[in-house]
């Protein structure tokens, strides 16, 4: 992989003339000719970076076996997402790399304005207008918000769709054990939550939570939950994607009242399942219950915009005995990585990611359902990952996938009773055209 060098003209001028050199040519003049590309290099123009990596990747590996890496179609909550050159440089950075807690704003005024612009861009994110300095991933993120609305609506009875991330779920039944929020699992219907009628037995529940899209990928109406809180004066916990923010409206749009989810997507790897990125935001009405941190913009004593942590009565260490969480950090690392990224892609790239991978998802799915014996696990319309019932156990079709260099997907057999032969696939931008039918070619293979 590439790295990002940013140097202006005036910058590699400067470097010439401390060198002594003239031109870029005379730098490299000891390397031979023969040595040298002596044209331009065969790229396409307007090039997207994830295609441009992908070529050159596949030019590095042309003399080696091809077994050393597999190509990930893995999703359920950790995507294979790129991260761009700048994102990495960027955030790698001692002064992001080495900070801790800003309890000292004015010798911490870098790091606090980076969080403050990573809270702007999830709330943009979310449609709403508050968002903390983030949480330690979405299972934290979704158990806040949980407990945020049992306290402000005095209610313990909690409706949870099973299309929230079945991880998700467990973290919140174990904290449920101490805490007594009685859960409710409402099960998925062809691949959406349909909602109990409050007035038909159904009961009042202080919140409901739902996924935006799915963990299947499927595309929840939030408008039918929307209306259950309405009907018994529940807030609305939307768990969603952030990568789909950029072609779908916002869960601000629908009425949600929090808003969580992963923020792995935006310039954290893999890694092996951690550390990840919790986004939490909320109503102004809720600011009081918001947990963790929160960074706010004021002025100094001489009118400068000056940044610090705000609102600290909120959190266990300063009124523990009001607390509606202990939450008192984030992760401030993962934070400003997601915002270097979100700034680095803007409103058009972000659009552009969504829509590319929602359209490397039908291509895929298409292709796929063409196959002998593979149909659809569920039929609700999906954004940027679906799933398939295969002609063998799912297990198996991963194992063999694996043999043929690809990551396959998420077993389903584990989260729903009936989904043994069930897979999760997931595509993101870095997969080519190449590699998508690569895959299906390898599927068509071991599933027969």
């Amino acid at each position: 992989m590439g790295t990002y060098i940013p140097h202006t003209e005036t910058e590699i001028a400067e470097m010439l003339a401390f060198l002594g050199l003239s031109s870029l040519d005379e730098l490299f003049a000891a390397v031979p000719a023969a040595l040298r590309l002596q044209r331009d290099l065969e790229l396409a123009e307007g090039a997207e970076e994830p295609d441009v990596l992908a070529l050159f990747d596949e030019y590095a590996s042309a003399n080696r076996a091809r077994g050393d890496r597999l190509l990930c179609f893995a999703g359920g909550g950790s995507y294979d997402h790129e991260i761009p050159a700048v994102t990495r440089a960027l955030a790698g950075r001692s002064e992001f790399v080495t900070s801790y807690t800003p309890y000292q704003p004015e010798v911490a005024q870098g790091v606090l304005q980076a969080i403050f612009e990573f809270q702007t861009l999830v709330a943009r994110l979310s449609g709403l207008p508050v968002a903390n300095a983030s949480l330690y991933d979405g299972a934290s993120a979704t158990v806040e918000a949980v407990n945020l609305a049992a306290a402000a609506t005095a209610s313990q009875d909690i409706w949870v769709s099973e299309g929230i991330h079945p991880h998700w779920r467990q973290v919140l039944a174990t904290c449920a054990a101490g805490t007594g929020h009685r859960l409710r699992t409402v099960t998925l219907t062809d691949g959406v939550t349909v909602w109990p009628d409050p007035l038909d037995g159904g009961g009042r529940p202080g919140a409901l939570v739902v996924g935006y899209p799915n963990y299947l990928g499927c595309l929840e109406d939030l408008g039918a939950a929307r209306a259950v809180c309405d009907q018994t004066g529940a807030l609305l916990i939307v768990a969603a994607d952030p990568v789909c923010a950029g072609i779908l409206r916002s869960p601000g749009e629908w009425g949600a009242d929090v808003v969580v989810g992963e923020g792995q997507p935006f310039g954290t790897s893999l890694g092996f399942g951690g550390p990840y990125l919790g986004l939490f935001s909320c109503t102004s009405a809720l600011v009081r219950r918001l947990p963790g941190r929160l960074v706010g913009e004021t002025v100094d004593v001489d009118g400068r915009r000056a940044y610090v942590s705000t609102l600290r009565a909120r959190e266990q260490d300063i009124r523990r005995e009001k607390a509606t969480s202990n939450v008192c950090t984030n992760q401030t690392l993962m934070a400003v990585t997601a915002a270097i990224q979100l700034g680095w892609l803007g409103t058009s790239g972000l659009a552009e990611l969504g829509w590319r991978c929602a359209q490397a998802t039908r291509y895929l799915r298409d292709a796929l359902l063409r196959l002998p014996g593979v149909t659809p696990y569920v039929d609700a319309p999906v954004v940027r990952e679906f799933s398939v019932r295969t002609p063998v156990p799912a297990e198996v079709v991963i194992d063999r996938m694996a043999d043929e260099g690809f990551l396959a997907g998420v077993g389903l057999g584990t989260a729903f009773a009936d989904a043994d032969d069930a897979l999760l696939v997931a595509v993101t931008e870095r997969r080519t055209r190449l590699e998508i039918d690569a895959y299906v070619a390898a599927f068509a293979k071991v599933a027969a």
